[in-house]
């Protein structure tokens, strides 16, 4: 017994070392070696629990994603919630998520763009979405003439550009509003409010 308790401890150590990694270079500039050094291991003993680069890696992207948008499914299907509240929630929880894994914007586009289908393949994010009461209620507010762009998926590009820009643009834009980390984590907290603001102006008919 006190043997699987190591094994669990290594492993989640190594996860977990395969997790800031990853994170801060993404899947191709990382090796190995890094995550085995990270984690204060020997490389061998990192290929004994996790045989590939690919698997580590597919076990972290899975994890970190499905992180997310576990926490996302609720808001998406409270029945309860209105368009505008669940607005303002899914950007209080992605600004929330990104502040936490300040990385995690340029890993996430980067794995999106060049490996799209095994996300998928994955996660259920597509019937997510499209089957959500969020979608519902958008799709109504176009039909009632409460909101001018019919496209769905126009709303989100506008949304997730906003939360996620910043971040990814973060040393550009500290450079040029001569700003800290400090200052900055406390722009994009100002955002949470803002961008629901700034959303709504932009969709409604009224």
């Amino acid at each position: 017994m006190d043997n699987k308790k190591v094994d669990v401890t290594t492993e989640e150590k190594i996860k977990e070392a395969a997790r800031t990694i990853f994170h801060r270079k993404g899947y191709a500039a990382t090796r190995t070696r890094d995550i085995a050094e990270e984690a204060n291991i020997n490389l061998a003993l990192l290929n004994y629990y996790f045989r590939s680069k690919k698997k580590l890696f597919d076990i972290i992207m899975l994890e970190t994603v499905s992180e997310f948008f576990q926490s996302m499914i609720p808001v998406l299907n409270d029945e309860n919630s209105s368009l505008d509240q669940k607005v303002k929630l899914i950007t209080s929880n992605y600004i929330g998520f990104i502040t936490e894994g300040p990385n995690l914007p340029i890993f996430m586009l980067s794995e999106i763009r060049y490996n799209v289908d095994g996300l998928l393949e994955k996660l259920p994010i597509k019937p997510l979405v499209m089957n959500s009461i969020f979608l519902k209620q958008y799709q109504e507010a176009v039909t009632k003439g409460k909101i001018a762009e019919p496209n769905p998926l126009q709303f989100l590009i506008n949304l997730l550009s906003l939360i996620i820009f910043p971040f990814i643009a973060k040393p550009l834009l500290q450079e040029v509003g001569e700003v800290d980390d400090t200052q900055f984590d406390t722009m994009m907290q100002e955002r949470r409010e803002l961008i629901p603001v700034w959303v709504k102006a932009m969709i409604r008919t009224e």
